[in-house]
């Protein structure tokens, strides 16, 4: 029994032991992540996606029904004004049109009999022979006829016409981008003209519609620069300008965007009728800043870290107004807001609390507060006030006095590991020899 017990004190000191070591290895502090202020250019962009499109496409039909008897163009084939396309059979356009001539002529054949018998009835009828009703209905036949003569002539321009239709120019020059039919294929042109051809008038200059959501379109303009990309080339930048805020709205998924169209040159042929391009609107715009990553903006350390940083910011404030004499340590008139100066003019960084936002709107004039950690030369936390300004969405650019390009701000941290309890009792238990009948 006694063996049992020495034993069961050794497993309790080794579990003491243990304990004493994982608090100690614990007391090595957090890791941090640090990011690199860089010197360069940044631009505030609205992002959008959209669908390129030549600016004009005309889709060729047929006002007449009948068989494709022969195609003159193809896909990609370029066509100008006036060419013939395409050719549908006119077999039985031509008999409408000889049934037509056929009927005019005989409608001219009674024209001309009517006028004989109209011509005799007024002579009889002036000799006082022929009755007053015989008159009136001479001259009723007569009409008639003049009028079944023009009918006659407006159903023989009418089946001319079809027969014209019949051959299928191209309404405007440029490249057909889409052919719809075969040779062969019939085509019945009853409530709508069936579209044969899809052309394209100038790929050279082409267009981009994109939905701009409502939050975003006041700052949308027309001739703003714009930068996009295409799946085809994502490597590429292209840029175009804006062209249109189109008044009309559409709700999707009850979000209202609104079209915006973009001219693009495309002088080179490498962009394509349907590509979907990815668009940024360049809002606003800033040449050789400092700037940080967003997530240096982000990061806020556990309240006890925050708390040191913030007793070590105002005492290194305090000692430099004493040194300018600006008064009181640490005081300023008009209260006791503190470290103003090192983001710019102006108030906005109180020494006591948390900073104002860390984005900033787009707008350079707007700047906001935001704060930045970094690692003093003693390894200690140390915080500074800076002014952000516009974002790219991954980037801000930040100012304030003691930034410069290439210092190393933390943009997180990694928490050590769970601190073991003190208790030796509740410590995870060793393996070891088992524990004989009645001991716990």
């Amino acid at each position: 029994m006694r063996r049992w017990l020495v034993m069961a004190a050794v497993v309790v000191v080794a579990g003491a032991a243990g304990t004493y070591v994982a608090l100690r290895r614990d007391g090595d502090g957090p890791s941090y992540r640090f990011v690199t202020v860089e010197r360069g250019n940044i631009d505030s962009v609205v992002t959008a996606t959209g669908t390129l499109s030549a600016v004009t496409t005309v889709q060729v039909g047929t006002q007449v029904s009948g068989l494709i008897a022969e195609l003159l163009a193809d896909f990609n084939d370029r066509v100008e004004k006036g060419q013939v396309i395409a050719r549908l059979d006119t077999t039985l356009l031509e008999s409408s049109l000889r049934d037509v001539e056929a009927a005019l002529e005989r409608s001219r054949a009674e024209l001309r009999q009517a006028e004989r018998d109209h011509e005799r009835i007024s002579s009889l009828y002036r000799q006082g022979i022929s009755a007053v009703a015989d008159f009136n209905k001479a001259q009723y036949n007569l009409d008639v006829a003049r009028a079944q003569v023009k009918s006659a002539e407006a159903s023989l321009a009418r089946a001319r016409q079809n027969l014209a239709y019949a051959t299928i120019t191209a309404p405007v020059s440029g490249i057909v981008v889409e052919r719809a039919v075969d040779v062969g294929q019939t085509v019945a042109a009853s409530l709508s003209a069936p579209r044969l051809f899809t052309i394209a008038n100038d790929l050279s200059e082409m267009q981009i519609l994109a939905p701009v959501d409502e939050s975003d379109i006041g700052r949308i303009q027309e001739g703003q620069k714009v930068r996009f990309t295409v799946k085809a080339y994502p490597e590429r930048k292209f840029e175009g300008t804006v062209k249109q805020v189109r008044l009309q709205s559409t709700i999707e998924q009850n979000i209202v965007n609104y079209t915006v169209v973009i001219a693009v040159a495309n002088p080179d042929g490498t962009l394509l009728p349907g590509m979907t391009a990815t668009v940024e609107f360049v809002v606003a715009s800033a040449e050789n800043v400092l700037k940080v990553a967003n997530a240096a903006l982000r990061f806020r350390p556990p309240e006890a870290l925050a708390a040191q940083a913030r007793a070590r910011f105002q005492k290194e404030m305090a000692a430099r107004r004493a040194a300018q004499g600006d008064g009181v340590a640490g005081q300023r008139p008009g209260g006791d807001r503190m470290g103003a100066e090192e983001g710019g003019s102006g108030s906005g960084f109180a020494g006591g609390g948390a900073l104002a936002g860390s984005g900033g709107n787009g707008a350079r004039g707007n700047r906001e507060f935001a704060v930045l950690y970094y690692l003093a030369a003693d390894g200690t936390l140390a915080m500074m006030p800076v002014r952000a300004g516009i974002t790219d969405g991954q980037s801000t650019e930040v100012r304030g006095r003691q930034l410069e390009a290439g210092m190393q701000v933390i943009a997180g941290m990694t928490q050590s590991a769970t601190k073991a309890s003190t208790n030796p009792f509740q410590a995870t238990q060793p393996s070891g020899p088992p524990r004989p009948p009645g001991m716990f």
